[in-house]
C-alpha cells in the first residue's frame, strides 16, 4: 500500500494535491475535494488552512460527497488554472470545479467552489474549518443569515472571512457546515472571501458562473502568449501556469513555493518556509519565462530587483539571497511547536534564518537575469546599470570569501565551486552589457573575472576522479557541477565535462533521479528534482541527445497527476518537500526548450 510508506495514516499525500491561486496567494486542493493549505490573503500571510501541518489543528475546507464509496479524478480544464475534482459513486457522478478569481491589485481574495450534479443524485458534506493565524488566534463565527456565516479573527486588527451560499449554512462550534443533494443539471456555490464587496446570496449562481468564465479566459489569453511549439507542449505550458500563480502581481516577485514546513524527509527536521523570493529561484525563472515570451513577467521582476538595488546605498551593502514579496526582510525564523508537522516531521517553521546567509552565487544569478533581458526584451536603464556597478565593484573585492552555497548549510562557511561558478558568471555577464552598451568597463572586473576562471579548473579539478568538485580542497561530489556547462564555462563536449557527468552519474545518479550530494553515514536524502533536470540537459549538451529524450519522458513520469513537482522525489518515488517548486517547474522548463533546440 502507497500509505505504508508514510509514518502515518492521518495524512495525504503531498503528491496527491493540486493548486490554484490569484497571484496574490495559493490555495493547495486535495484529490478527495478538501483544500488542506491556503495562506490568507498574500503567499507569506498567516495560514487560515494548513491541515496539511497538522490535521486537528491546522484547519480546512472540506467538500466531499457522504458515500464511503468514492473514487477521484483531478485535473486542470486545458491551459488554465481552473481545476476540477470529481467523484464517482454508487449513486452518481459530481464535481467541484475550484477558483480564485484574479483582480488585479484590487482589495481582497475569494475562494470560489462550484459543485454540479452530472448524473444521478449525490449528497454532499461541506465544513469550513478556518484556524487563523497558523492556528494560534481564536475566532468568533457569527450566522448573519441562513446563507452567510462570518468568521472573524479574535485579535485587533484581525482578519474577517466570510462565507456565502446557495445552499443553507449551518454553524457548529467555530466552524460552518452544510449537506445537501445535487441531482445531475443542478449546482451548488461557495465563495469564501474577505472582500468589501459582499457577494449577494441570492445572485451567487450567476457570480460563479462569471467567475468561472472571467478565470478561464484569463489563463487562456495569457499561456496563448507562450511561443514554445516542441514536443512537450502540455507539460510546458503546467509548468508556465504554475510559475505565474507563484508571481506576485502586485510586486511582481516570485515565491520559490507557496507552502512552509512540508518535510524534505518524512520525520526530520528540514522543514523550511519557502513563502519568499529567493532571488536565485526567480532569476532562474526569469530564463524559462523570457524563451517562453512571457517577456511583461520578465520586465516586471527587473523593476522590483531595481527596487531592491536602490535600497542599497553603501558601497558595503550586499545583495541578500531572499525577500519578502514587497522587497522588505521581515524573515526571522519561527517554529510553531502547537503544530505536529506533516506526519509528524517537526519542527514546524515559519520565517527563514538564511536571508542571514552570505551566498556569493546569487550575484551571477541575478546577472544572468539581467543579461538576458537586456537582450531579449529591451535595454536595461542607467539606473540599474549604476547599481549593477556597484554590486560588481563590491564583488570584485568579495570574490574570494567563503559562503554557505547553493544548498544553504547550516554550518562552517566553505568554498564552493557552485559560488565561483556563479561569481564568473557575474563578472562574464557585466563585462559583455558593457562592452555591449560602451559603458565604463573597469579593467579590474576583466581582471578578477579571468582569476574566477583559473580558480576553478585549477582549485576544483580533483586529479584523481577525473572531475570537477563540490569544495575546494576535498573530492566530494555535488550536483551543482552541472550547471557549468549550463551557464557557458565549459563545453558540455570538453572531456574534463564528460569524466565529471561520467563521475556524477555512478555517484549521485540513480536512472534519472539524482542526489544533491551523498548523505551522511545513516542519513536518508532524497533526490533533487532540479537537479534530475539539469543532469537531462547535460546529456543532452554532451551529445547524448536520444538518452536525453528518453530519460526527460521518464523524469516527467515521476509529476503528480496534475503534472507538479515538489522540491525533492524520495527514495520510493514519493514528492517531497514545499509543494509545487518553483525551481523545478523551471528547469522542467529549460530543459525541454533545449531538448529541442540544442544549441
Amino acid at each position: 500500500m502507497v500509505r505504508s510508506l508514510l509514518s502515518t495514516d492521518t495524512y495525504p499525500l503531498i503528491e496527491d494535491h493540486a493548486i490554484i491561486g490569484d497571484l496574490k496567494t495559493a490555495a493547495l486542493v486535495e484529490k478527495t475535494g478538501t483544500i488542506n493549505f491556503l495562506c490568507f490573503p498574500t503567499f507569506d500571510a498567516p495560514s487560515v488552512f494548513a491541515a496539511l501541518l497538522d490535521q486537528k489543528k491546522g484547519g480546512h475546507f472540506k467538500l466531499h460527497p457522504d458515500s464511503q464509496q468514492t473514487s477521484y479524478k483531478q485535473f486542470y480544464m486545458p491551459d488554465t488554472n481552473v481545476l476540477i475534482t470529481r467523484f464517482l459513486t454508487p449513486e452518481g457522478i459530481a464535481e467541484i470545479t475550484d477558483i480564485m478569481p484574479l483582480d488585479g491589485e484590487k482589495a481582497g481574495n475569494r475562494l470560489v467552489r462550484r459543485v454540479a450534479g452530472i448524473t444521478g443524485e449525490v449528497k454532499f458534506q461541506m465544513e469550513c474549518s478556518p484556524a487563523f493565524h497558523y492556528g494560534q488566534h481564536p475566532h468568533k463565527i457569527t450566522q448573519a443569515s441562513d446563507h452567510e456565516l462570518l468568521f472573524v479573527e479574535e485579535q485587533a486588527h484581525g482578519l474577517s472571512l466570510r462565507l456565502v451560499s446557495s445552499e443553507p449554512l449551518q454553524q457548529e462550534k467555530k466552524r460552518g457546515t452544510a449537506t445537501f443533494t445535487l441531482k445531475a443539471g443542478k449546482q451548488a456555490v461557495f465563495v469564501l472571501e474577505n472582500d468589501t464587496s459582499p457577494v449577494i446570496h441570492e445572485q451567487i449562481q450567476q457570480f460563479a458562473q462569471d467567475m468561472f468564465q472571467e478565470t478561464l479566459s484569463y489563463w487562456r489569453n495569457w499561456i496563448s502568449q507562450c511561443t514554445y511549439r516542441g514536443n512537450w507542449q502540455a507539460e510546458v505550458h503546467r509548468s508556465a501556469l504554475t510559475l505565474k500563480l507563484l508571481i506576485s502581481h502586485e510586486h511582481g516577485s516570485m515565491v520559490a513555493a507557496p507552502t512552509f514546513s512540508l518535510p524534505e524527509q518524512l520525520g526530520g527536521s528540514l522543514n523550511w518556509d519557502y513563502r519568499y523570493t529567493w532571488i536565485r529561484d526567480a532569476s532562474f525563472s526569469m530564463h524559462a519565462l523570457i524563451h517562453l515570451g512571457f517577456k511583461k513577467e520578465a520586465e516586471h521582476f527587473i523593476r522590483w530587483i531595481e527596487k531592491i538595488c536602490a535600497h542599497l546605498h553603501d558601497k558595503n551593502d550586499t545583495l541578500s539571497i531572499m525577500y519578502r514579496q514587497d522587497g522588505t526582510q521581515n524573515l526571522q525564523e519561527q517554529t510553531l511547536d502547537h503544530l505536529e508537522g506533516y506526519c509528524q516531521s517537526s519542527p514546524v517553521r515559519i520565517g527563514n534564518q538564511a536571508y542571514q546567509q552570505e551566498q556569493l552565487d546569487v550575484y551571477g544569478e541575478l546577472m544572468n537575469a539581467v543579461y538576458l533581458y537586456d537582450k531579449f526584451c529591451e535595454p536595461i536603464s542607467h539606473r540599474l546599470w549604476t547599481y549593477i556597478q556597484r554590486l560588481i565593484d563590491w564583488l570584485t573585492d568579495h570574490w574570494q570569501e567563503k559562503d554557505q552555497g547553493l544548498w544553504e548549510e547550516r554550518g562552517k562557511s566553505q568554498s564552493f565551486l557552485y559560488s565561483r561558478l556563479m561569481e564568473w558568471v557575474a563578472l562574464e555577464r557585466s563585462v559583455e552589457l558593457a562592452q555591449k552598451h560602451s559603458f565604463p568597463l573597469p579593467t579590474r572586473w576583466i581582471k578578477v573575472r579571468d582569476q574566477l576562471f583559473k580558480n576553478i579548473y585549477k582549485n576544483f579539478w580533483d586529479e584523481q576522479q577525473q572531475a570537477f568538485v563540490k569544495e575546494e580542497g576535498k573530492d566530494t561530489l555535488d550536483a551543482s557541477v552541472l550547471l557549468m556547462p549550463i551557464m557557458r564555462i565549459i563545453s558540455g563536449k570538453d572531456p574534463q565535462w564528460l569524466s565529471t557527468l561520467q563521475k556524477m552519474e555512478e555517484v549521485l545518479a540513480s536512472d534519472v533521479l539524482v542526489l544533491r550530494y551523498l548523505p551522511k553515514p545513516g542519513k536518508e536524502e532524497g533526490t533533487f528534482t532540479a537537479c534530475g533536470f539539469w543532469y537531462i540537459e547535460c546529456l543532452a549538451r554532451s551529445g547524448q541527445t536520444d538518452k536525453a529524450r528518453l530519460y526527460f519522458d521518464k523524469m516527467l513520469a515521476y509529476g503528480n497527476h496534475v503534472g507538479l513537482y515538489s522540491e525533492e522525489i524520495s527514495l520510493q518515488g514519493r514528492q517531497q518537500g514545499n509543494f509545487p517548486q518553483a525551481l523545478s517547474h523551471l528547469t522542467l522548463i529549460s530543459t525541454a526548450l533545449y531538448l529541442n533546440e540544442p544549441a
